[in-house]
């Protein structure tokens, strides 16, 4: 891929740079990721489980991509912070019943969160840990054992409550007369992930069954994928049944190609081989900002902006007034999703579609050499300084991005690529 070097180096000497630099609590174990949308003020000390499970799987992955030669980086230092930010959460968010603590503070004590003063908010914040871990036990040899047993706990206790419907979805509550496309799909990429570190029989039937899930769920129709869909017939002109998220249906397309390399078994429940690049290029046409360049970050199901009867759930606010934002991470996981699915499938439109997105993102998110992205822009590409989930900068989407293309330009052969 001709512009591998192109993405290693701005890895190297920007993204990671300013991470490395800022972000590791060397002391306490994790990482500050409360930065504002800047970079240039740490405006809180706690720490969210969620990006803590990132930070775990990024740095082991870094290590990994270190010691092959794919990045110039000290591959004993990362598996070191990945470890303590692994210990972190395993001393501090771990609460002993499959689920974790959504924040803490600097130091590891919990938080209470929302009105009930629970700690644990989100199932997505237990499948971020089990993430990390899962990358760990790849990375860690000595210590796989440890953290795979860690990852597995954690998913089986996700799968169980998202099947039974009592999972808690924080930041994005699901209205209840809804499915969410996020937690079959997060279960999918973490349990294929976990399958691949260490042979995880539950990984394996897990990621099967939330791929099932998935694409029959009646999310899909077609190339047509619903973030949310209906429990029951009789609310097909809601907004919330209307609304797209283009770069959902990015990430989910190179998770599925991921889960069917990870998983064999998965293939056998696609649509067909091809279904996910086509999957791509429909998510691209109808996301694609024709007057500002970028992807939105919403859609309505014909284009344009999301509309459709209101019910009243809180979601809904967020959809109409942030539906133009031009977000890092929809641009991070589009450039990865159209390398890979143009190289897969020798799909001259995908590359196409990646030479345009990559010069919009590079024309609008990065902030100068040594720095990071502005993440939150508005539609003309100006800075925002909004929350648009957790009140953090994410470290995890673009670094995570940049070095899957320098691994995709590294090496063409999946098993090199996939698992280091």
């Amino acid at each position: 891929m001709r512009d591998a070097r192109r993405y290693r180096e701005h890895l190297e000497n920007d993204v990671l740079a300013w991470w490395l630099a800022h972000g590791p609590d060397r002391e306490l174990g994790g990482v500050h990721t409360c930065f504002a949308n800047s970079g240039d003020t740490l405006v809180s000390t706690d720490k969210y489980t969620w990006s803590q499970g990132r930070w775990a799987w990024l740095l082991a992955r870094l290590s990994r991509a270190a010691r092959c030669g794919t990045v110039a980086l000290d591959a004993d230092d990362l598996l070191a912070q990945a470890a303590a930010t692994g210990e972190f959460v395993a001393e501090h968010a771990l609460l002993g019943d499959g689920t974790t603590a959504y924040v803490t503070a600097e130091d590891g004590t919990v938080r209470p969160y929302g009105p009930d003063g629970d700690p644990h908010a989100s199932v997505f914040a237990d499948l971020f840990a089990a993430l990390g871990f899962a990358g760990l036990a790849l990375a860690d040899g000595a210590a796989a054992a440890r953290w795979g047993g860690l990852a597995e706990e954690l998913l089986v206790s996700a799968h169980e409550r998202i099947a039974a419907g009592t999972a808690r979805t924080e930041p994005y509550p699901v209205d209840p007369r809804f499915r969410g496309l996020a937690e079959p799909m997060m279960l999918m990429h973490v349990a294929a992930e976990l399958h691949a570190a260490t042979g995880s029989r539950h990984g394996g039937r897990i990621a099967l069954a939330a791929v099932r899930t998935a694409l029959t769920g009646g999310f899909v129709d077609g190339t047509d994928v619903r973030d949310l869909a209906l429990r029951r017939p009789g609310l097909e002109s809601s907004l919330l049944a209307r609304h797209r998220t283009p770069g959902h249906l990015l990430e989910f397309a190179w998770f599925l190609t991921w889960a069917a390399d990870q998983v064999p078994s998965v293939a056998d429940v696609l649509p067909d081989s091809g279904w996910p690049a086509r999957t791509a290029l429909a998510a691209l046409d109808l996301g694609w900002d024709r007057r500002d360049g970028g992807l939105l970050r919403y859609v309505d199901v014909e284009g344009g902006a999301p509309r459709g009867d209101l019910l009243g759930d809180p979601y809904e606010d967020l959809v109409v007034r942030t539906w133009d934002t031009k977000l890092w991470w929809p641009h991070a996981e589009a450039l990865y999703a159209t390398a890979l699915l143009a190289e897969r499938h020798d799909d001259e439109r995908l590359g196409e579609w990646h030479d345009r997105v990559r010069d919009y993102t590079f024309r609008t998110f990065p902030e100068g050499p040594g720095r990071e992205w502005t993440q939150i822009r508005a539609r003309d590409g100006t800075p925002l300084d909004e929350v648009v989930a957790l009140p953090v900068k994410d470290p995890f989407h673009i670094a995570r991005a940049l070095l899957l293309l320098a691994e995709l330009g590294e090496n063409t052969n999946s098993d090199a690529r996939h698992h280091l």
